[in-house]
């Protein structure tokens, strides 16, 4: 089941935080957390996240002016 869950490290919500205790977070949930953010959301709710979205996918592609 594990091999389903989202990369949070390529999703556009995830951020890494200033707090120690608490490294790693969502911005779509709204929560900072000490393990991997779809982890979180799974243990929490028995379902896997469905706020994911690719860092990757052509909406989040931003043109830089050249």
């Amino acid at each position: 089941m594990a091999q389903d869950r989202p990369n949070c490290l390529q999703c556009q919500h995830f951020f890494v935080t200033w707090d120690a205790s608490f490294p790693r977070g969502c911005r779509a949930y709204g929560f900072r957390c000490k393990t991997i953010p779809a982890l979180e959301v799974f243990q929490a709710s028995g379902r896997e996240c469905m706020m994911f979205a690719s860092k990757s996918s052509p909406n989040s592609e931003k043109k830089r002016p050249g």
